[in-house]
C-alpha cells in the first residue's frame, strides 16, 4: 500500500499553519527587512551541509519545534525534513526523543509534528507542493 493511501486520513494541519503564518510574516518582513535578511543568512548557514546533512538538521529543528511548542516551526521544519528525504520512521524517532527530553507536553506537540510531517511526506511522495 502506498504511503499516500496509508496516510490519506492525515489532516492539512501543517499546510494550514504555514498558510496562516504567511501573510503575518510578509507584513513583518516589510517592516524589518534587514532583520529577515539576517535571519535568512543564519538559516542558510545553519542548514548548510557539513558533518550533518540537511535532513538530519531539519529533523533536529523539527524536534526543537516540538519541545518549544512552536506550530510554525513544526510545520516549516516538518515540510523541509520531508523534502530533504526524511522518512516517517526517522521523523517519529526524532519526535520520540522529545518525549524523553520534554515529557508530557512533547507528546501533544509531537503528535502534531508527526501529523504535519506525514502530510508533507505524502506531498513529496505524490510530487506535489501543498503550500
Amino acid at each position: 500500500m502506498s504511503s499516500l493511501v496509508q496516510h490519506a486520513h492525515a489532516s492539512r494541519y501543517g499546510t494550514e499553519v504555514l498558510r496562516e503564518l504567511s501573510p503575518q510574516h510578509r507584513e513583518l518582513r516589510r517592516a524589518i527587512p534587514e532583520v529577515y535578511r539576517g535571519f535568512g543568512e543564519l538559516s542558510k548557514a545553519a542548514f548548510a551541509p557539513g558533518a550533518l546533512d540537511r535532513k538530519t538538521k531539519e529533523l533536529i529543528a523539527l524536534a526543537i519545534g516540538v519541545v518549544e511548542g512552536c506550530d510554525g516551526c513544526i510545520a516549516s521544519h516538518g515540510q523541509a525534513a520531508a523534502r530533504a528525504g526524511a522518512t516517517r520512521q526517522e521523523a517519529a524517532e526524532a519526535i520520540g526523543v522529545t518525549f524523553l527530553m520534554h515529557g508530557g507536553p512533547a507528546t501533544i506537540h509531537g503528535a502534531r509534528a508527526y501529523e504535519a510531517f506525514c502530510e508533507f511526506a505524502d506531498a513529496v511522495d505524490a510530487d506535489v507542493t501543498p503550500v
